[in-house]
């Protein structure tokens, strides 16, 4: 269903970095991330600090996809599958954005905007073609979401 999930999480100079590392855990549990840092738009004392890296064991994957349904209410689930089209681009990427601070409460929320844990995740379609992709995730989706009206 996925073929790999890169990710990227931003800490500004006022945020708790720890924290959002163990934010970023709750959402991608076995990940080492690679550090990078930037400067910000206001000079020196505004550095950020960029942790990215790529999931692509299927182990990994497939416990991302069973927390992704199981951490998200109907409600959302049925928001994501609405959003799929629009979060979706012509090489069959997911892009998901999670809010910080409830991965923090280590809660799973998607949200559209703001400052958030970034995720593009490579959808499975063969041939590779949004329509494809498209339709085999939201198919999963939809047997999830009526598996959670029993």
């Amino acid at each position: 269903m996925i073929h790999n999930i890169r990710y990227r999480l931003f800490v500004y100079e006022n945020e708790n970095e720890e924290e959002l590392i163990n934010g970023l855990h709750n959402i991608l549990p076995d990940v080492v991330p690679e550090l990078e840092e930037a400067e910000g738009m206001l000079g020196e004392n505004d550095n950020i600090l960029i942790y990215s890296g790529i999931v692509d064991k299927k182990r990994y994957l497939k416990d991302f996809l069973f927390n992704l349904i199981n951490q998200l209410d109907k409600d959302q689930l049925l928001k994501l599958y609405d959003d799929l089209e629009r979060k979706m681009d012509d090489q069959c990427n997911l892009f998901l954005r999670f809010s910080k601070d409830a991965a923090v409460d280590e809660k799973w929320q998607i949200v559209d905007r703001g400052d958030s844990i970034h995720l593009k995740i490579k959808i499975a379609a063969y041939p590779a073609k949004k329509d494809i992709a498209l339709k085999n995730f939201g198919e999963y989706l939809i047997s999830e979401i009526e598996a959670k009206q029993d």
